[in-house]
C-alpha cells in the first residue's frame, strides 16, 4: 500500500518510528515532513499528505502531532478525507470498520510508544464493513466527505 506521512515537530519521533514499521511491512511511504523536532506548523505537512490521498496518489495517510487533534482537523478540511484520531487498537479498528477512515491521526504525547505499532497495524489491516455504514458516508458527501473511494 502507498502511505503518506505528515507531522509537526511534536509528532516527528513517532512519524519516524512508524515510517520504519511501514517499510518493514512492505508498504511504500511518501514522507511530507516535517523532518526534525524544530518547531513548525502542522498544516504545512498534514494537508499535503491528505491531498495525496484525495488525489489517489496514496491509498492512505498517517499524520502525527502532540495530541493529533489539530492534524485530524487539518486533514478533514480536504474533500474526500475521512481522518480519525485514534488512541487505541479498538478506536483504529472502528475508524476503518465503520467510517472507512483513510487518514489515521496519532498523538505522540498521549499514546504510549509501545501501543502505536499495534494501532497502526490494526488500522491498516481492518477492512471497511460497508452496509449501513456506506449509507452514512453518503450522507456526508454534500459537506465535503466522500463515499468509499478505494
Amino acid at each position: 500500500m502507498r502511505i503518506a506521512l505528515g507531522s509537526d515537530h511534536a509528532g516527528f519521533l513517532t512519524k519516524e518510528s512508524v515510517k520504519h514499521q511501514l517499510l518493514a511491512l512492505g508498504h511504500s511511504v511518501r514522507d511530507f515532513g516535517c523532518y526534525s523536532t524544530a518547531s513548525c506548523d502542522y498544516p504545512d505537512y498534514v494537508v499535503p499528505a491528505a491531498e495525496a490521498v484525495a488525489r489517489g496518489e496514496c491509498e492512505r495517510a498517517v499524520v502525527f502531532g502532540g495530541s493529533g487533534n489539530g492534524e485530524a482537523i487539518a486533514a478533514n478540511k480536504i474533500r474526500g478525507i475521512r481522518a480519525g484520531l485514534c488512541w487505541s487498537e479498538e478506536a483504529a479498528r472502528l475508524n476503518r470498520l465503520h467510517n472507512d477512515g483513510n487518514v489515521l491521526s496519532l498523538g505522540e504525547r498521549l499514546i504510549a510508544p509501545g501501543q502505536i505499532p499495534g494501532i497502526v497495524e490494526v488500522w491498516l489491516s481492518t477492512p471497511f464493513e460497508g452496509g449501513r455504514h456506506s449509507r452514512r458516508l453518503e450522507k456526508l458527501a454534500p459537506f465535503g466527505g466522500s463515499p468509499r473511494s478505494h
